[in-house]
């Protein structure tokens, strides 16, 4: 399946410093929801940064690689021109503009849509039909929404900027299982009925897995182990590492509870 997306071997320093990628690689289909896992200080969301060209902002660079977005090396492409070009990233923590209104945040997003023609109506509509939610509470400032609904709102900016691959940080990150299990659904049908394209990076391995067909899991800044998701949740150390199943008779374990050198040893074996 052709690539959308390209991250190859790049290497990414903070402060002229702290290396927090090393050699990652990892592609992301057109059309295809591509889960990447791992544990915090993985360095997950400085992959999307690398992508999205947030880095700098914080004192980042990507010093060695490539990242290709629809063919075209993207490392040095402000973000503003990669958002119109129809790559979007939900950061991590909703970030809605909590002053605004649900529709004044929405109609912020349209923004993106310079140099393209696209009724705004129909935009609107189209993210009121997934967040119904959100057209009850279109008048409602949205720092009073709960943080499911903040989540939906940040979805549903991603959708007006017609994006061809959505970048999601931590959707589940501080909500309920039910509310997790309605935004993960929601996603599948952005993708199935969109077509639109899903790098999501959860900690949530298996809610992630179940609506993925791919993942990638990442250690120490590089990738270990990658596959379909269905291999990758059937992996013995996946689940105990990250689905929480493992030892004697399927028992819940934390992968906090085993040794670091051990469970590398167990990724390169």
């Amino acid at each position: 399946m052709e690539a959308l997306l390209e991250i190859d071997n790049i290497e990414v320093v903070y402060n002229k410093a702290v290396q927090v990628l090393r050699g990652l690689s990892l592609r992301v289909p057109r059309g295809a929801i591509v889960a990447l896992l791992g544990s915090n200080g993985a360095g997950k969301s400085t992959t999307l940064k690398s992508v999205s060209g947030l880095l700098s902002l914080e004192d980042g660079e990507v010093t060695a690689g490539e990242v290709r977005f629809n063919g075209a090396n993207v490392k040095e492409v402000a973000p503003e021109k990669l958002v119109r070009s129809g790559l979007f990233h939900v950061m991590e923590g909703r970030r809605v503009f909590e002053d605004l209104t649900v529709e004044e945040n929405l109609i912020a997003a349209t923004y993106a849509l310079s140099g393209r023609k696209q009724s705004l109506a129909d935009s609107y509509e189209l993210v009121y039909n997934y967040f119904p939610r959100l057209k009850e509470r279109r008048k409602q400032l949205a720092g009073y929404l709960s943080g499911g609904e903040q989540q939906m709102l940040a979805l549903g900016r991603a959708l007006i900027a017609q994006p061809e691959l959505i970048m999601l940080d931590e959707p589940s990150l501080g909500l309920a299982p039910l509310l997790v299990e309605e935004i993960f659904t929601i996603v599948s049908r952005i993708n199935r009925e969109q077509g639109t394209a899903i790098l999501l990076v959860e900690q949530n391995a298996a809610v992630s897995l179940a609506i993925a067909s791919y993942g990638y899991i990442m250690e120490n800044g590089k990738i270990v182990i990658d596959g379909p998701a269905e291999k990758l949740a059937a992996n013995e150390d996946v689940q105990e590492f990250y689905l929480g199943v493992g030892g004697k008779e399927g028992a819940a374990r934390s992968y906090r509870d085993i040794k670091h050198y051990k469970r590398r040893k167990r990724w390169l074996s």
